[in-house]
């Protein structure tokens, strides 16, 4: 018998706790779909979701991380049109200056009322979700 399972991912949203109003990075993806995105990719057998997300914020940004918290699971099969994947979002700071790395082709610092439109995947929604949680405490539902 053969069985077909979701690929588990991290996302890893990162406050810059050292400028003004601690904005987030998003980098921009080098390989479909093209886009911005929040920081993070898929955990590597025998890898625990926290190293995966430490692991894939140095590779894409270049810059140490601490993990605030796991914030939700985002699971919807057709979140991500290459395959269904299941998503932990972490929430994270760090500090200094991100740099381009692995499958990003460009990195930035957003503010949240300047997001770009063309997000990837469900990052919208997460995005959505986060600053909800982060301005007014309110976690999404669930279902």
């Amino acid at each position: 018998m053969t069985y077909r399972n979701p690929a588990p991912t991290v996302d890893i949203i990162i406050e810059l706790i050292d400028r003004p109003h601690h904005p987030i990075i998003l980098i921009e993806r080098h390989n479909e779909p093209f886009g911005w995105a929040i920081p993070g990719g898929f955990v590597d057998y025998g890898e625990p979701v926290e190293v995966a997300a430490r692991r894939e914020a140095e590779e894409e940004i270049g810059l140490q991380i601490e993990l605030i918290e796991q914030f939700l699971v985002y699971s919807d099969p057709n979140r991500d049109r290459r395959q269904h994947t299941i998503s932990l979002v972490f929430l994270a700071t760090a500090m200094g200056d991100p740099v381009a790395g692995d499958d990003a082709k460009g990195v930035g610092i957003f503010e949240p009322w300047c997001v770009p439109s063309n997000l990837c995947f469900d990052h919208d929604r997460i995005l959505w979700d986060y600053w909800r949680y982060r301005n007014y405490g309110i976690r999404p539902r669930l279902g």
